[in-house]
């Protein structure tokens, strides 16, 4: 993902405050195991993990997803402990 894109998401999750701490944790759920120990230490998933994903839902591993579909994505995230119960 590029700087431009992981931005858009950030300020679109910014304006969102319901949804700060459902992002906190996704990332930190999503990100590789032990990543602080890889230069640099940022807590990005896999991109193997990323490409599965884009190619599931898109079709194409390459494509950015709307910052739109994020935020779908975290309250589903947010929403759906309510409702597995």
């Amino acid at each position: 993902m590029s700087a431009r894109w992981w931005g858009r998401v950030f300020v679109a999750v910014l304006a969102r405050p319901a949804l700060w701490a459902t992002a906190l944790g996704q990332i930190l759920r999503l990100a590789r195991p032990a990543w602080w120990r890889r230069w640099p230490p940022v807590p990005a998933p896999d991109a193997e993990y990323l490409r599965f994903r884009l190619q599931t839902q898109y079709g194409d591993p390459s494509r950015q997803p709307e910052p739109a579909d994020v935020l779908t994505y975290l309250r589903w995230c947010r929403e759906y402990p309510k409702v597995a119960r």
